[in-house]
This record gives structure tokens, sequence and C-alpha cells, in this order.
């Protein structure tokens, strides 16, 4: 099983990237997230945390940033109904800290705004995946989980503005990031502005 690769990027999309590594091209699906942490990189060597799919009609490889986010992925396709396509899309449309307070809530309606995960299947994630998140929630810093409602109504603010949600989420843990004590007044702002030069 391949669990790590390390390479020279060929070709990239949202969706897949050619990673060249000693000479053989390895095609590897990735969530947006993984996405977004490459193309800020460009120029650099990929490093990827790889989870190998294997199929009936051969072998798929989906890659993450970070070690964490493959164990999230991992926990996702244990569920009844989520496939590795399902799992990358959930883990593309919603930040994994924000996916993982989601789970531990119970949250429904914010886990049906995912393309793809209707309220039976976000019904099912909550039942099978809120004990087992509790490991991965662990390693979360106390203040991220506190924010979290906050900054979920920072993003309401933005998608009421007309920006998709996937891009307001986006912009706002990249915010929370850099200014972890932010009001929402300052959160606001600051996404709005990362928003308008995106």
């Amino acid at each position: 099983m391949i669990g790590y690769l390390q390479g020279t990027l060929l070709r990239a999309d949202p969706e897949r990237l050619l990673l060249d590594v000693h000479g053989v091209g390895y095609e590897v699906n990735v969530p947006l997230s993984t996405w977004y942490e490459i193309e800020k990189r460009r120029d650099e060597p990929v490093r990827l945390f790889i989870h190998t799919h294997l199929r009936e009609d051969g072998i798929a490889l989906f890659g993450f940033w970070t070690e964490r986010e493959k164990a999230l992925f991992e926990k996702l396709i244990g569920v009844n109904g989520i496939g590795p396509r399902l799992a990358r899309v959930i883990l593309s449309g919603m930040p994994p800290d924000d996916l993982l307070s989601a789970i531990s809530r119970g949250d429904l309606g914010r886990l049906a705004t995912i393309p793809g995960v209707g309220k039976k299947t976000a019904e099912r994630m909550v039942l099978e995946l809120r004990e087992k998140m509790r490991e991965l929630a662990a390693g979360l810093p106390e203040e991220t989980a506190a924010a979290a409602p906050a900054d979920q109504d920072v993003v309401s603010a933005l998608v009421n503005l007309g920006y998709k949600a996937s891009l307001a989420e986006r912009a706002v843990a990249e915010v929370r990031r850099e200014k972890p004590d932010a009001a929402f007044n300052d959160l606001l702002r600051a996404s709005l502005n990362r928003l308008s030069r995106a």
C-alpha cells in the first residue's frame, strides 16, 4: 500500500494531481483543502499522505495535506453509503475542524449543506462517527472549538452577501488562524477583504 508520496507536480486541477516521483507519474485525487495548500506552494515539492483505495477495476489514490485529514477521510469511508469520492467531496465542502464540530454536535442541517450529503447521509455520519471523532477532535485547541459558533455567524453573513458557503468557510478559517482572538466585526471585515482579493 502507498501511504506517502513526495514529488514534483506535473499537472493539477482542483480534483486531481499528476505527481512525478522519481520518474513515475502518480494520479492522486485530492480534496479542495489540499489543492489550496498546494496552490500556495507551486514551486515546492509536493508532499502528500496517501490513502490507497483498492477497487475491482483498479487502484485509486487519495492524497491529503495532513495526516489528520487522511484519518478523517478514512473514518468517513467507513460510514455506510459513503464511498471515497463522496468522502473527498465532503472534505472539499467543509473545513475539517468545522466538520468535526458539526458531527460532534449532531448538526444535521449544517452537514446537509455539503453537496451530495442529504439528511439520511448526515444522520448516518452523526450516528456512526460521533464517538470515533472524539480522538480526532481531541487535537483541536479549545478556543477553536469554542469559536466555531461565532465563526458560523460570520459565514452566514457572507453567504447572505452572496458568497458561496465553501468560499466563505475557507476565508473565515484562514482569517481565524491568523487572528485567533478576532471579534465578529473584525473577522467579518478581514474575511470580506480576503474574498474580494480572491
